[in-house]
């Protein structure tokens, strides 16, 4: 029986290497190891032998069954490795063909204002920060004195989780100031940052949607007043407005974060039916629009973040990068921001090439 068994597998090893493809790859293996295949008939064979034939056959059964095995994958790998080969080859793409009949892409407006902002801050000593945009209410409002009843809570102006538990209350992040809070905490003053970002409130009309970009500011060091927070956002908004006729004026406000508070507006003139910021908006034919918010940071948000008050100070500011992108490019729909219209990212997008530079012009 030795000499036959080693013939059968040399017939079935060499059907094996002649397959010409996978099919007959398959036809070969169930020829040989399939319900009805030679292998599997004298594996059966074994129950009727003698405890001395199974002990010397068996063995040997089992190694022709395990040698075609073997030969049945690499073939396949073979096989299949051969027909990836052809596949890549037939699919080659001709990377010197023109492509002058492909439309090119395009930055989008926001993205394009977040490289200029982050341009503008850096040349200042600002570092970029970022933090999660689903955060929970201690971050989003508890460390920043926002009390229980103040409307910003309600659910009417915020996106809550309902997997939420009665101690942390889970939410989409309404602001990006929690980044401010979590630097604060882990960070040592003096401190730096701008924090851009999406931001989402319940909210949805030609100036407001539910998903909108903002970019926050916190300086923390000693000694740091009001002064310093004027001359930064004059000097922020003169680059990236890339006039020098920018008038700032500061009304008193609140927001809970800041003591003192103050909206701040920026001059404009109407030209041919049209804001043009710039100027003073007392002057005739003027106005003023406000632009930011800003303050100095309330010592109980300094408390709140492990900091003593009597030692740091801080200045905060925040504004909507969509609505920096709508002054600063002439928009009149924050909504077409986010429909996806190509008509409209082809007419208000930027090259890839425009990058922004102080020395070559931020909106380049």
């Amino acid at each position: 029986m030795t000499s036959d068994l080693e013939q059968l597998r040399a017939e079935l090893t060499g059907a094996i290497d002649a397959a010409a493809g996978l099919d007959a790859l398959e036809a070969v293996r169930v020829h040989a190891l399939g319900k009805s295949g030679v292998i599997t008939g004298l594996l059966k064979t074994l129950g009727g032998m003698t405890p001395e034939q199974r002990q010397a056959e068996g063995p040997r059964i089992h190694g022709l069954r395990e040698a075609v095995t073997g030969a049945l994958a690499a073939r396949k790998a073979a096989l299949e490795g051969a027909a990836l080969a052809a596949r890549l080859a037939a699919e080659r793409v001709d990377m010197t063909l023109p492509v002058d009949a492909v439309p090119p892409g395009s930055v989008h407006p926001v993205s394009q204002v977040m490289d200029e902002l982050a341009e503008i801050f850096a040349d200042l000593g600002f570092a970029v920060a970022t933090g999660p945009e689903i955060e929970d209410d201690w971050h989003n409002f508890t460390a920043l004195n926002i009390p229980e009843t103040h409307p910003a809570r309600a659910m009417h102006d915020t996106f809550y989780f309902a997997q939420s538990t009665p101690d942390r209350q889970m939410l989409l992040r309404t602001h990006t100031s929690p980044v401010q809070i979590r630097t604060m905490v882990n960070q040592q003053p003096p401190i730096r940052i701008i924090a851009p970002g999406r931001v989402y409130r319940s909210d949805s009309d030609a100036t407001h949607t539910p998903m909108f970009h903002q970019i926050e500011g916190l300086v923390i060091d000693k000694g740091i007043t009001l002064g310093h927070l004027k001359w930064t956002l004059e000097t922020f908004l003169k680059a990236f407005f890339e006039r020098d006729d920018i008038v700032l004026r500061l009304r008193p406000s609140y927001f809970p974060f800041t003591e003192p508070s103050a909206e701040v507006d920026v001059g404009f003139t109407w030209t041919n039916g049209k804001r043009v910021i710039g100027g003073s908006g007392d002057a005739p034919g003027g106005g003023w629009m406000e632009v930011l918010g800003s303050g100095m940071v309330h010592a109980r948000v300094i408390a709140a973040c492990g900091l003593d008050p009597a030692e740091w100070q801080g200045f905060a500011f925040g504004t909507g990068v969509d609505r920096l992108a709508m002054l600063k490019y002439g928009m009149d729909d924050l909504r077409a921001f986010f429909d996806g219209d190509l008509r409209w990212l082809r007419h208000y997008g930027f090259s890839a090439l425009d990058v922004p530079t102080l020395s070559g012009g931020v909106g380049a």
